[in-house]
């Protein structure tokens, strides 16, 4: 079949299997996630085969994609708009040495932060690496862009970041799938003077990279991405990635006639858009994220012409829709029906029967006994504890942050010093903030709710799946008698914060293993069991 059905983020991962990737390296980030995950189960990815196994962290998923890259393959890099930002060492430095097979790195931002800390947009990391950005507006742009990605890659020799959003990459639209290709052989280069980045071949690669940019400029202007759509009035859109689809919506519903310039590959396409300037009167820049490119835009051209975000015509935080285009653009929004209020909202919570329950009712029964309250916490689902009824919890900031918080709190003197991290959490960027506890000697008790599985973003497997956190923490060099285990049940909770006390209590690096596995996987395991039999 050659049409599909698909989320944006599995266009994504339809067009990489047919543009001949190797390999997909990830951590799981919503809303990425399913990029892997889809190729995880694709049948001719399992059969070619393509590499698809979870990494520890986003750092570690670039890095092993550019030694694929290195080696001749083609390779996919996916993430979310933070995992970037841990990812940013390997990608920026990548900018310089180049690749050999196609690199394509997939990033999802998440404006109006439905599962994110922040709002970040990541074509500043693009415009600040210097490299191609392309940001389709729709599930077969996607597809078809995903493609084309990898041979812009090879053709310049360098990773291209394929940018999209939240909305895009969860709503669902036929995919036209075309001839798939097949992998490149391996072909692994010696080019040292590329790849060892001392300063002498750093500063040449350097001069390479801005040696680039008008001939990137260049495939901008011919890309089918950036597109004018021709219009009466001197009143135009410049509308970028997904904010294009409500601005098309804004003057089909309307029977309006403005004209619109698509803008979907960077850098910008100077001569597109110094010829649109010159044709209209007042601008709108409509673009999903930072008014990254309405601030350039406004200094070359000065402000007196553009409207965006910057001026409040468009809101500076959230997503776009069509209404707010509407109301950039000066017209009112069409009436509509006030949605019925027949569900009572309700926050969201940890699952019922969840062991991270019982955890924090001995956590917090503990934590009662002692002066201070202040529990650090982490990136996961338990960061639900912070929520009624627990109220359990005081800090998540980003991931592997509750340890190393924890440490720091615990040097200014406060005490007790306690921590909360996620299995996952731990081995993606944990670890080196136990290390660091462990050598400073500092007094904190870290609690590590095992429960065997990434389960925020869905059950996928983690770099501590399968029991090893004993030996981890062993190797780290916790002191044997202060690492202990429990089973955050009811039935448990007496003995629970009889261990948690005397941990809390210790003048030194402690950690308990909360180990409960995922009521979600149990009963998918118990489901899968029953329908093999």
């Amino acid at each position: 079949m050659n049409k599909h059905l698909l989320l944006g983020a599995e266009a994504i991962a339809l067009g990489a299997l047919d543009a001949g990737i190797s390999g997909v390296y990830a951590y799981p980030g919503t809303p990425s996630t399913e990029i892997t995950e889809y190729i995880q189960k694709n049948s001719d990815a399992l059969a070619q085969p393509v590499r698809s196994s979870w990494s520890t962290n986003e750092k570690t998923a670039y890095e092993a994609a550019l030694g694929m890259s290195y080696a001749g393959k083609r390779s996919l890099v996916c993430m979310k708009h933070v995992g970037l930002n841990v990812a940013a060492d390997a990608f920026i430095n990548s900018a310089i040495t180049g690749v050999n097979g196609g690199l394509v790195v997939a990033v999802a931002d998440d404006p109006s932060m439905h599962s994110s800390q922040n709002e970040q947009d990541s074509r500043v990391y693009g415009k600040f690496a210097m490299l191609p950005v392309l940001e389709p507006s729709s599930q077969q742009d996607l597809y078809t862009a995903t493609r084309e990605a990898f041979d812009l890659s090879e053709s310049v020799k360098l990773p291209v970041l394929l940018r999209l959003t939240t909305r895009l990459a969860h709503s669902r639209a036929g995919v036209e799938r075309t001839l798939a290709r097949m992998q490149n052989p391996l072909h692994a280069i010696y080019a040292p003077e590329r790849f060892v980045l001392i300063p002498q071949n750093a500063r040449r690669q350097y001069n390479v990279l801005l040696g680039m940019q008008k001939e990137l400029e260049k495939r901008s202007e011919q890309s089918w991405l950036n597109r004018l759509i021709t219009g009466t009035g001197s009143r135009g859109v410049i509308a970028f990635g997904i904010a294009f689809n409500y601005t098309m919506e804004v003057r089909q519903t309307f029977k309006l006639d403005f004209p619109v310039l698509q803008i979907g590959q960077y850098p910008l396409p100077r001569k597109q858009v110094e010829s649109f300037f010159t044709s209209c009167d007042t601008i709108l820049v409509a673009e999903e994220g930072y008014p990254v490119y309405e601030e350039l835009l406004r200094g070359y051209f000065g402000g007196e012409n553009i409207k965006g975000r910057m001026d409040g015509t468009l809101p500076r935080a959230g997503e776009l829709n069509a209404d707010i285009i509407a109301s950039g653009l000066g017209i009112e929004p069409m009436p509509v029906m006030p949605v019925p209020d027949i569900v009572v909202q309700r926050p969201p919570a940890l699952c019922k029967g969840c062991g991270h329950r019982d955890l924090y009712d001995a956590l917090t029964a503990v934590m009662s006994s002692f002066r201070e309250h202040h529990v650090f916490s982490d990136i996961g689902c338990y960061t639900l504890g912070a929520l009624e009824p627990f109220n359990a919890i005081h800090t998540c900031v980003d991931m592997g942050a509750s340890i190393t918080m924890a440490k720091g709190a615990a040097d200014a003197g406060l005490r007790p010093a306690v921590a909360v991290i996620g299995d996952s959490t731990f081995t993606h960027s944990g670890m080196t903030g136990l290390l660091d506890a462990i050598n400073d000697r500092s007094p904190l008790t870290v609690i590590i709710a095992d429960n065997d599985t990434t389960a925020m973003t869905g059950g996928q497997q983690s770099s501590a799946t399968g029991s090893k956190l004993l030996d981890i923490c062993r190797g780290l060099g916790v002191e044997e008698e202060h690492l202990k285990t429990i089973v955050p049940l009811k039935s448990h909770l007496e003995e629970n914060m009889t261990v948690l006390k005397e941990e809390i209590s210790y003048d030194g690096v402690s950690v308990v293993i909360a180990q409960r596995e995922c009521i979600e996987t149990a009963a998918r395991k118990k489901r899968t069991k029953v329908a093999s039999t």
